[in-house]
């Protein structure tokens, strides 16, 4: 079995499953993989309690440490794997960070933004694991860290709006929004391989919208 892409992205919500379906592609096709170390933003946990105050800074460094791996990760390509899946996509920078700054700080962000997405491929095929936020609230309850159990509703929702107000107008990447509801791929071998078998899918540039069955 080859996946018609190199590069992949897996995005979606806070709690989508985005790192625990990488990192099962990983285990099964031996796949090099790309994972956001969101554990490493010091700005982070104080962020989710002062978001006015933590918000320039939180985005800055998520900014700078993706583009350092994706930059690292694609000038030395491994030519012995077949395809590259990442956790996150870099355009998820700027939809962040246009949610959570103010206008003048993200037209500053903005800027900068563009410098630095200049310097590496787009994914070949972009996935948007779609859940409705009541079960993403269950998901971060579940995985239980501390400084995510204050994100409410309405901020996953406004997440969530950005994601797709973006997806909807990209057109330079096959985009998939995979409705899956409540779907564990974790422990459930049928519902990764249905989303496999999407992967495996020629997708043409634009979006698409499937439902696993």
């Amino acid at each position: 079995m080859s996946f018609p892409y190199r590069f992949i992205a897996i995005e979606g919500n806070i709690g989508a499953g985005k790192t625990t379906l990488c990192q099962r592609l990983e285990q099964r096709y031996g796949c090099a993989l790309l994972l956001e170390q969101f554990t490493d933003n010091p700005f982070l946990p104080p962020f989710y309690e002062q978001p006015e105050r933590y918000a320039f800074p939180v985005e800055l460094f998520f900014m700078t440490e993706r583009h350092k791996q994706l930059l690292e990760h694609f000038s030395r390509p491994e030519f012995f794997v077949p395809f590259t899946v990442a956790d996150y996509f870099f355009v998820k920078t700027l939809l962040f960070a246009k949610n959570n700054l103010s206008e003048e700080e993200f037209r500053l962000f903005q800027r900068l933004f563009h410098v630095l997405n200049s310097t590496f491929p787009k994914p070949d095929l972009l996935i948007y694991l779609h859940r409705p936020v009541d079960v993403l609230l269950a998901q971060i309850k579940k995985r239980g860290r501390g400084y995510e159990q204050s994100i409410s509703a309405e901020y996953l929702e406004e997440i969530q709006s950005a994601y797709l107000a973006y997806l909807k107008q990209e057109t330079e990447t096959p985009v998939v929004i995979l409705e899956l509801n409540d779907g564990d791929f974790q422990k459930n071998d049928q519902v990764f391989h249905q989303i496999v078998s999407i992967m495996e899918q020629s997708f043409s540039l634009g979006l698409h919208h499937l439902q696993l069955t």
